[in-house]
């Protein structure tokens, strides 16, 4: 099994006596809601919700903050480590944040900003971790090598120019390159067994991380709980609206014997944290910021294994290079999981269509996302990207006889009966305005806030969960002008350097 490790490198973590997971949080519905009025209103309880509410609970004590959860449990979305396309996100081994330019250099920019904004949020776990918030950070993180496995002349060369292109990057100076099989097969024996002879090659950086960002919500949200902050499990923020300077928020009771009645609150500030939904949520709310936006619904599953046997042989998270036309969220990896003290290996994701915004959604979410603003863009979007539809296509049309086949690529002696068929969840990729297609589909995440700060909201997918709290510390410096000089302190004790380091 992967040992834990501090969740930085400069901070050692307190171990607690219990290494069980956190417990299941549902909400405290002992009091109406109707009239209150909230500092800060946030939407969804996954793990942005989660970051930004504790970077608020620490910076200002004394405000009232709500958490807004639809389903009946936190983390039930995009957050869950079972929907969730990848863990630990630091742009080690994944290819598609290093392309190769026209005149064959590799663009490292966004992994080294990848990598150094992971580093904020390992840091501030840390702080948790010292101040005695976070008792065990195991049940969340533990180390898993991140390697990269490539086949083929071609991309061995490409392997090895991204190696030395990168090595010497704060953050990669520990990464190893080998296209050695024996070599390879002492880091992860399942790539190799088997594999006829092609060239093949490999990096790791042994020092890599498996989050369950499931169970890392769920230790945040208790902490916010302990301070004050309410939460509301089995409520629906159905209606935005601002009227005098203050954002008024409508909510639905979704249990089955709850009033009809919406109940009606105020805020001063709005986050939607809301995964798919954040963008029909920011288009109720009528700022102008999110006109132009549009969004493209992309479902998948995975391949799963609890086979102790095959489990106990690879021990890393190992990504490969995307097919043509396939998104950078499909790029296939075979990942060590521990999932609340259990392993298994997940391989995937294979991609499909669902007009759904979120894995419970409705069907009607992409049609009711269009506006006259954003109809253009989704054109345009959809015409330049034709490889991708046909890649879709193709994924839907697959038998699962010939979508195992992209597993025997990284593990040529798997066996089909080992392995079993788990839906992951929704992924809504960002369409924006481009002047010269009309539209652009977006890889990653984006932050769109009001010209008064008073309400923003995450569009896209990943990196997201894994920078988190570097994009709630930009959320913080763009939503607060009036504020962030006083709380400068208190954040470059809870994450220091990122202030100045976050644009």
């Amino acid at each position: 099994m992967p040992s834990t490790v501090s969740v930085s490198t400069h901070a050692s973590a307190a171990q607690a006596s219990s290494a069980q997971p956190a417990p299941i949080l549902f909400a405290n519905r002992g009091s109406d809601i109707a009239g209150q009025h909230y500092d800060a209103v946030l939407v969804g309880g996954g793990i942005m919700s989660a970051t930004l509410g504790t970077f608020l609970s620490l910076l200002e004590p004394t405000w009232r903050i709500l958490i807004v959860e639809r389903l009946d449990e936190v983390a039930r979305e995009s957050s869950n480590p079972w929907n969730n396309a990848g863990t630990g996100h630091a742009a080690l081994c994944e290819l598609n944040y290093t392309p190769e330019r026209p005149d064959g250099t590799i663009e490292t920019t966004k992994a080294a900003t990848i990598n150094r904004n992971f580093e904020v949020s390992r840091t501030l776990w840390a702080a948790l971790t010292r101040r005695g918030l976070i008792p065990d950070p195991s049940r969340f993180l533990s180390v898993t090598p991140h390697m990269t496995l490539v086949r083929g002349a071609k991309d061995v060369d490409y392997l090895k120019r991204r190696y030395e292109a990168i090595r010497e990057v704060p953050g990669f100076t520990s990464m190893e390159f080998s296209t050695d099989r024996d070599t390879i097969a002492s880091w992860a024996p399942l790539l190799v067994a088997g594999r006829r002879d092609e060239p093949i090659a490999a990096t790791r950086v042994a020092e890599g991380t498996d989050i369950n960002f499931g169970a890392l919500t769920r230790e945040l949200i208790d902490i916010l709980r302990h301070r004050g902050t309410e939460l509301r499990t089995n409520h629906e923020v159905t209606k935005l609206h601002r009227r005098g300077g203050k954002w008024q928020v409508q909510i639905k009771d979704r249990r089955w014997n709850a009033s009809r009645r919406p109940a009606k609150i105020t805020a001063d500030f709005v986050f939607v944290g809301a995964g798919g939904y954040a963008l029909p949520l920011l288009q109720r709310s009528g700022i102008k910021e999110i006109r132009g936006y549009g969004g493209f619904p992309i479902s998948g599953k995975f391949l799963r294994t609890t086979n102790p046997d095959i489990v106990a042989k690879h021990q890393a998270k190992v990504y490969g290079k995307a097919s043509v036309g396939s998104p950078p969220m499909s790029v296939p990896h075979l990942d060590t999981r521990v999932v609340d003290g259990k392993e298994a290996l997940l391989f995937g994701p294979y991609a499909g269509f669902s007009p759904r915004y979120l894995k419970t959604g409705s069907l009607w979410d992409l049609v009711r996302s269009l506006r006259l603003g954003n109809i253009i863009s989704m054109v345009g979007a959809g015409w330049h990207n034709m490889d991708l539809t046909r890649y879709l296509i193709g994924q839907l049309i697959a038998r699962d006889e010939t979508q195992f086949r992209a597993l025997l690529d990284f593990y040529p002696e798997a066996k089909p009966g080992d392995w079993e068929w788990i839906t992951a969840g929704q992924r809504v990729q960002v369409i924006k305005r481009d002047k010269g297609k009309g539209g652009k589909l977006e890889f990653g995440t984006e932050l769109v806030t009001s010209s008064d700060g008073s309400i923003a909201g995450l569009l896209g997918a990943s990196p997201g969960a894994s920078t988190a709290a570097a994009t709630m510390v930009r959320l913080l410096k763009t939503c607060f002008p009036d504020r962030i000089d006083s709380w400068r302190s208190d954040l470059e004790e809870l994450v220091p350097g990122a202030f100045d380091s976050v644009g």
